[in-house]
């Protein structure tokens, strides 16, 4: 896993840490479309910032209440620490099977009210109640608000065990920072699994132009869903097929025992595709944050456009997952606290947000890439499920054979 700017580890055991850091996606020479931002993060975008808690403890048998432990909490702030002005948003369910708390004042009041965080799906209630009460401590006034806390489901971890704490949501958010973001197994993405390999948190940005003006889009995800892995339009799934979920002991989860083969078995476990699905139905959430002065119809034109970099890797959206998308925009400060009747806004004609539009799924496609670059080569759950990340220099073989990087 890379360590970087705003991570907290609160680790019992060691979860085959490394020594280096994963080089991300474009490290490897992987030609990514679009201009990046300084840092290929979220947090390109002024003022946003990100921080984790990771939770790692146990090894072996799943006990409930007792682990092992593969969770944690991801937490962004959409405005400088301590900034508790509100910011435009909007959301959109590409498919709904998960949960994102706090959305119905989103669509209502077009606004974003403060910190977003990501967790494990059993871990959503007590992420939600720590954010309030960690603002309140961190001097926002409010009559009421709703906490924004999302969720994919940690098929690596002791989930019902609920072992996230209030305390790590309020590490994770006095952890945030801005700058390089850690990404792979580390937050809210400890316990995940993507496209068939070890899943996590990623981030992207871009760098866009309109007119006179350069704005700043990045992207932050959550991976956990399924799919038939493409890299540039690369078969990578289809063409890294030895490195199969697997497991060292028998399942005490029958619904994922079915799915899971023995490690020492050398039988195939039939059709990669299939595979993956089964072993990633546990959704992705992506955050998407600008500058570019975008009011809340065009930000959910935004939301939606996350989807399409999804597709691009091969992610169908399947009946099982929760494919859960916010969009922020930065600008127009103080708009929420406006007394005027004819308050004035800025906003990007409709006619030139196109750059924007593909600069989100660009920046989607590579932050998945690069959540799945960052993972450790082995990562061992409960019940001795082992997930494998995915090797970099592996990819970059099959996007050589394809013609998509220079041999």
């Amino acid at each position: 896993m890379r360590r970087r700017a705003g991570l907290v580890l609160c680790i019992a055991g060691l979860l085959h840490a490394q020594q280096q850091p994963n080089p991300r996606g474009r490290a490897l020479g992987i030609s990514f479309d679009g201009k990046p931002g300084p840092h290929n993060a979220i947090t390109d975008v002024g003022g946003v910032a990100v921080g984790h808690t990771t939770l790692v403890r146990g090894e072996g048998k799943l006990v409930q209440g007792q682990g092992p432990v593969r969770t944690g909490v991801t937490a962004i702030l959409p405005r400088p620490r301590g900034n508790w002005d509100f910011t435009m948003a909007a959301t959109f369910n590409q498919n709904g099977n998960g949960d994102m708390t706090g959305v119905n004042w989103i669509e209502e009041s077009g606004f974003l009210e403060g910190p977003i965080l990501l967790t494990g799906t059993h871990s959503v209630g007590v992420v939600r109640d720590a954010a309030i009460h960690w603002q309140i401590a961190r001097g926002r006034q409010f009559v009421f608000t709703y906490p924004i806390v999302a969720e994919t489901f940690d098929s690596l971890n002791d989930s019902n065990g609920q072992h996230v704490k209030p305390e790590h949501a309020w590490t994770a958010l006095d952890a945030a920072e801005p700058g390089p973001v850690t990404e792979g197994a580390v937050g809210g993405g400890t316990g995940m699994v993507c496209n068939g390999f070890k899943g996590g948190i990623g981030t992207a940005s871009r760098v866009v132009t309109l007119g006179a003006k350069q704005y700043t889009l990045g992207v932050l995800v959550q991976c956990n869903y399924g799919g038939d892995l493409q890299i540039l339009g690369a078969p990578v799934g289809r063409e890294i097929t030895d490195l199969r979920a697997c497991t060292t002991m028998e399942q005490t989860r029958p619904w994922i025992g079915r799915r899971m083969r023995p490690c020492t078995s050398t039988q195939a476990r039939g059709d990669t595709a299939e595979a993956a699905a089964e072993m990633g139905r546990g959704s992705i959430v992506a955050i998407v944050a600008t500058d570019a002065p975008l009011l809340p119809h065009q930000l959910k034109r935004i939301a939606r456009r996350v989807g399409m970099g999804l597709g691009k890797l091969g992610s169908w959206a399947g009946n099982g997952s929760g494919d859960l998308f916010l969009a922020f925009s930065t600008a127009n400060a103080g708009a929420s606290q406006a007394k005027e009747l004819a308050t004035k806004l800025e906003m990007i004609p409709n006619d030139t947000i196109d750059p924007l539009f593909r600069a989100t799924i660009e920046a989607t496609e590579e932050s998945v890439v690069n959540a799945m670059l960052a993972a450790p080569a082995v990562s061992t759950g409960v019940d001795g499920i082992r997930i494998h990340g995915l090797p970099g220099a592996r990819v970059v073989e099959v996007l050589k054979k394809y013609g998509r990087m220079p041999r």
